[in-house]
């Protein structure tokens, strides 16, 4: 990969769209650490609420923030335009949808009319499909998968809920530490034999599973583990991510411990969880 300039080489730019959610502005940091300028997109970037985060990533290394909205045919054009790499990260998300189909099948949708439009244009297009994605990232707002992940200690019983709900239709309870995912998306992007669609997972486990290493690991938060009595450990179904490391990743974070040493303390930065 080209490093800084100044050594006579090229730097790479890679647009990361959605800069200002959780997963892309964990991938955003990942790309300027590894030495990419950056081009990053946001509806409104005076919006310093939601972007501050990306303020404070620039002094890390070239990152320009850019408007953009996904409603709005060509308004990416200039974000992605003298890119080596494109990392289409953002998505509508309503939480409050009457229908509880409309996100997965928009996420279908979505990759089919991608896989079309790349096949059409001859572009390379990977897939990458993250599990429960969990630990620290510099977005400072998360509505997704962090809070659930720790209802079981701060509580929350329609997070709990999340949890079992994720349980009863996959079999288990996928999980992902944030850094690994940046670094399997950066991985395949540079990996030329790498196509099609990718799981990216590490660890499947139970709400069970959860609750009582989490009783044992932080006996503080007083989790619950009766409420789960007669339920089973085991996933029923183990989601497989044989494909990505078989071209060669290694996950970084492979066992609940070291998923949740940092995952933890970003919660209590969110006030998701009392200091």
């Amino acid at each position: 990969m080209a490093s800084a300039a100044g050594d006579g080489t090229r730097r790479k730019t890679a647009c990361v769209t959605g800069g200002n959610g959780y997963i892309a502005s964990a991938l955003v940091k990942t790309l300027l650490e590894k030495g990419y300028a950056v081009k990053t997109t946001v509806r409104n970037p005076d919006d310093m609420e939601k972007n501050s985060h990306l303020k404070d990533l620039q002094a890390l290394g070239p990152l320009e923030v850019l408007r953009a909205d996904l409603v709005e045919e060509g308004s990416f054009d200039g974000a992605v335009a003298g890119c080596d790499y494109a990392f289409l990260v953002a998505a509508p998300v309503n939480l409050y949808a009457e229908d509880p189909e409309a996100y997965p099948v928009s996420k279908v949708l979505l990759e089919k009319a991608a896989c079309a439009f790349a096949l059409e244009h001859g572009m390379s297009l990977v897939t990458v499909c993250p599990v429960v994605t969990v630990g620290a990232a510099p977005a400072a707002k998360v509505n997704t998968s962090v809070p659930d992940i720790l209802s079981l200690l701060s509580g929350d019983d329609a997070r709990i809920s999340k949890l079992e709900f994720i349980e009863r239709v996959t079999g288990a309870i996928p999980m992902v530490h944030i850094d690994d995912l940046c670094r399997a998306e950066l991985f395949l992007a540079e990996e030329k034999a790498a196509s099609g669609r990718y799981n990216c997972g590490s660890v499947n486990t139970t709400v069970v599973g959860l609750a009582r290493f989490l009783a044992a690991k932080y006996p503080q938060y007083n989790v619950k583990t009766d409420r789960y009595a007669g339920l089973t450990e085991k996933p029923r179904v183990c989601i497989s991510s044989a494909k990505l490391v078989g071209e060669g990743f290694e996950f970084m974070y492979k066992t609940l411990d070291e998923i949740y040493d940092d995952v933890v303390e970003y919660g209590r930065a969110l006030g998701i969880l009392p200091c």
